[in-house]
């Protein structure tokens, strides 16, 4: 699996500044919606209900807020970058400024674990994440995305 099969461009977008979680939430929700042409009526609900299970922070300012939705076919993404970092309640207590979100159809069952788990890895790289942070342009982070290597998800 490659990060740029559930990653469009289109899916990609850095934001200046963005004024709380449920406000991403919706901005995410929207790019989505626009990059896949699906809509998503309950997605902001679905992504908050996962976060009280506990943040989808992991730590080194990075979070990958995920949900699954019975509107969708095929694990989809959106990744944004946030210029002013935002508050997320991760456990290393840093805030957040490099977000993926996943969607998955609710019976995907081994696909939403296996895109999450590439996502994870994919992310806990430094110097992925150096990069990611030292470009303002959706199609030059999403074309480090294109560029990393084939990864078989666990």
């Amino acid at each position: 699996m490659e990060l740029t099969s559930i990653l469009r461009l289109e899916a990609v977008k850095v934001l200046a500044a963005t004024t709380s979680k449920k406000r991403l939430f919706h901005d995410a929700t929207s790019m989505v919606e626009a990059a896949y042409d699906v809509d998503l009526p309950s997605a902001v609900e679905k992504l908050l209900e996962r976060e009280n299970l506990g943040p989808t922070a992991v730590g080194k300012g990075v979070a990958l807020p995920h949900a699954r939705l019975p509107q969708i076919e095929s694990v989809i993404g959106a990744f944004v970058r946030l210029e002013k970092p935002l508050e997320f309640e991760a456990v290393d207590k840093q805030p957040v400024d490099l977000a993926f979100f996943l969607f998955a159809p609710e019976d995907a069952g081994v696909e939403h674990l296996k895109a999450l788990a590439l996502v994870a890895r994919t992310l806990r790289d430094d110097s992925v994440c150096e990069k990611l942070r030292s470009n303002r342009s959706p199609a030059a982070i999403h074309g480090i995305f294109s560029q990393l290597p084939t990864t078989a998800a666990a």
